[in-house]
């Protein structure tokens, strides 16, 4: 696999993808399932249900035509590593491994480098204390253009390291300030608030974005659609882009499915009451994109 991987780009056509099964997970181990609460799960999580539909999604994947890669299972996972998007960032010169802003999560990045090392591809950088950054906060805009949700899970630090990081390789990172929400212990990032689905669309939650960002969306020319308000619980807004006007969305969100199929999108789906609701975790958290065209 080694050389086989880039980025800067939210909407290519996914051709490899990093993703974590809820067993790996330790969705199956009583210790660490018995910590839901603290990690902000809604209710126990049942793991052959969660198991089930991770295989869906992993069907969906391939059948769209990506090489589907598992994280290896590991001792210092927890619950969350289910969610692969976050712990690290692809770039076209390698990973960036992040420092997540939910403690639980820090182990994640070193399994995700110790994956990387292995297969090929090289370390771009660490986020380092008293930087935290989580990658479901960093949009790709375009091939020279990051935006990274300044909140809860990703700081100023963090955000400066990876402007040090980037910068020299002529990417320009915009910071984009995001809402309080429910607070620090919810899982807002910019990504639970907009997903780009082709070069020119980008499915909103407008109401929660900051004037700022949907103005910068605007001024690049970005149209929108917005979510079903409804189905803001159900993780509406988290919607995988898979080239070419090809969608990966959750089932539960049926309207707002219908409204990405008028607009001209196919519209993939799977089942994630367990597997994302649960956790708060839709199609783009549960997927590390390794490699787009």
């Amino acid at each position: 696999m080694a050389d086989h991987y880039n980025s800067h780009s939210m909407v290519g056509e996914l051709q490899r993808v990093l993703v974590c099964s809820p067993r790996f997970a330790g969705w199956d181990n009583p210790d660490r399932a018995s910590r839901w609460r603290e990690l902000g799960f809604h209710h126990t999580p049942a793991c052959d249900k969660a198991q089930t539909e991770h295989e869906q999604l992993c069907t969906q994947l391939a059948a769209a035509g990506a090489e589907v890669v598992h994280l290896p299972a590991s001792s210092e996972l927890s619950l969350d590593a289910v969610y692969t998007h976050d712990p690290s960032l692809m770039t076209d010169d390698g990973v960036v491994l992040m420092r997540p802003g939910k403690c639980n999560r820090e182990a994640e990045a070193h399994v995700h480098g110790e994956f990387c090392r292995h297969v090929g591809i090289p370390i771009l950088g660490e986020i380092q204390a008293p930087g935290i950054t989580e990658a479901g906060d960093i949009v790709w805009l375009d091939a020279k253009t990051l935006l990274v949700g300044h909140g809860y899970r990703t700081n100023t630090p963090g955000i400066e390291q990876m402007w040090t990081l980037l910068a020299p390789r002529g990417i320009e990172v915009i910071t984009a300030p995001l809402p309080h929400g429910p607070g620090p212990s919810a899982c807002l990032h910019l990504m639970s608030l907009m997903s780009l689905l082709d070069e020119q669309t980008c499915l909103v939650d407008l109401p929660w974005l900051a004037v700022e960002t949907v103005e910068l969306l605007h001024a690049r020319g970005y149209s929108f659609i917005e979510i079903d308000s409804f189905e803001r619980d159900t993780l509406a807004c988290n919607v995988l882009s898979l080239g070419r006007r090809r969608l990966l969305a959750l089932q539960e969100n049926s309207n707002t499915n219908q409204k990405l199929r008028s607009a001209g999108f196919e519209v993939l789906t799977f089942p994630g009451t367990e597997l994302c609701i649960n956790g708060s975790g839709g199609p783009t958290c549960l997927t590390r994109p390794l490699l787009r065209n």
